[in-house]
């Protein structure tokens, strides 16, 4: 393991095709050990952004450095250290989910146990079934055995739960946590804001190529800071009032209505509603 504070420093990267700029000066510091959420709409710059960071796309200009290495002079020394999770991995339909972890493993110089990493990643039961019997939800699972099998210290994850049921979400949350819970670095993007809320220290928001803002999920955008609507029943119907001072609020109505407030709801803004609010600006 490198000790290095930040696992990702990137300081003014662009990226042009002729005269579209696709990436246009992102600043980015991805602490190591933390899960890091990178959202925007389609066409935002996120693949691009994450395809640098690999090491599969050449950047414009700008100085990155991912584990202290920039990735387009990266060595395959470098390249067992980091862990890359595609939207779709490929098909292996005649292995079983057990030779295609063991396939792999021959891969890496360090390669973690791969009877242990299926266990882990909770194919265990399916370790021998062939992997065109497997769910999607399976197969997803596969393919992180393979991005986690080299013992990565960064692991990048592209839209992992896309097309999950909600309970096949809630199951990969879980993978996901353990492996942030032992030390693994993770680079996340989604589309889903409550993915990005249950799972990141932090995230970031990229809009028309610029990085428009990042913090925690709970203060992006001043969310945390931001005004809040009580909302209850009145004697005229449903009425709501946005506030600063909550609890206030909420004392005068129980003064009013002498005890409990009839219908009382307290609401801050969602993520969702500070992220739209955020990207439509910046678009």
């Amino acid at each position: 393991m490198v000790a290095v504070t930040d696992a990702i420093t990137v300081r003014g990267l662009h990226k042009a095709y002729g005269k579209h700029v696709a990436v246009d000066g992102v600043d980015l510091d991805v602490r190591a050990g933390e899960v890091f959420a990178l959202l925007g709409p389609n066409g935002a710059g996120k693949t691009t952004t994450v395809e640098i960071l690999e090491g599969f796309r050449k950047r414009t200009s700008g100085d990155v450095r991912v584990l202290g290495v920039d990735p387009h002079q990266a060595d395959e020394a470098w390249r067992a250290r980091v862990g890359v999770v595609l939207q779709s991995t490929g098909e292996f339909d005649d292995l079983t989910a057990r030779e295609v972890v063991h396939h792999f493993a021959n891969y890496y110089p360090s390669a973690a146990d791969p009877d242990e990493i299926v266990e882990r990643v909770g194919l265990a039961e399916k370790r021998d079934e062939r992997t065109r019997t497997l769910s999607g939800g399976q197969k997803r699972r596969l393919d992180v055995a393979l991005g986690i099998i080299g013992r990565p210290e960064l692991l990048f994850l592209d839209e992992p739960t896309t097309g999950f049921d909600p309970e096949a979400r809630r199951e990969f949350w879980g993978l996901i946590r353990d492996l942030a819970g032992s030390g693994t670095t993770i680079l996340l993007t989604t589309h889903y804001l409550d993915e990005a809320e249950a799972l990141a220290d932090r995230v970031g928001v990229l809009s028309g190529g610029k990085l428009i803002a990042v913090d925690s999920p709970d203060r992006l955008g001043g969310r945390g800071q931001g005004g809040v609507t009580v909302g209850w029943q009145g004697p005229d119907g449903p009425a709501t009032e946005r506030t600063e001072t909550p609890t206030a609020l909420v004392a005068r109505l129980a003064e009013q209505f002498g005890g409990e407030v009839p219908g009382l709801t307290v609401t801050r803004p969602s993520l969702e509603d500070v992220y739209l609010r955020m990207i439509g600006a910046g678009e």
